[in-house]
């Protein structure tokens, strides 16, 4: 299985489901933030902009797709969510706290796996 199908398997099980555009945009965010965590330092003039060159958008609509994906598995799976962020979540996580937690679960699992 590839990077970027285990990213969106995960974005699935989260309830985010692969018709909206907050999932390629969200599973692209997070394949360029395990390539590169300190992209996560400069989410706006590094990070969104590089996935909406990909994806011919802006930086904002790639921001706003992230935060609805996020807003989305805050509603139909919280527990998941959290299990994957490793802390408690009082609420739907911004959109870089979301690339965030997904980007540290997978860096997580290719460590343990090695």
């Amino acid at each position: 299985m590839t990077a970027l199908s285990e990213i969106g398997e995960v974005l699935r099980l989260l309830g985010v489901s692969r018709n909206l555009s907050g999932h390629r945009l969200t599973a692209a965010a997070v394949l360029l933030t395990i390539e590169k965590p300190e992209r996560l330092l400069s989410v706006t003039k590094e990070l969104y902009p590089a996935v909406a060159v990909q994806y011919d958008c802006s930086w904002q609509c790639v921001e706003r797709a992230i935060r609805s994906a996020a807003a989305r598995a805050w509603l139909r799976n919280p527990q998941y969510l959290t299990q994957l962020a490793r802390y408690p979540l009082s609420g739907a996580p911004t959109s870089s706290e979301f690339v965030d937690i997904l980007a540290s679960y997978f860096l997580r699992s290719e460590i343990q796996s090695q």
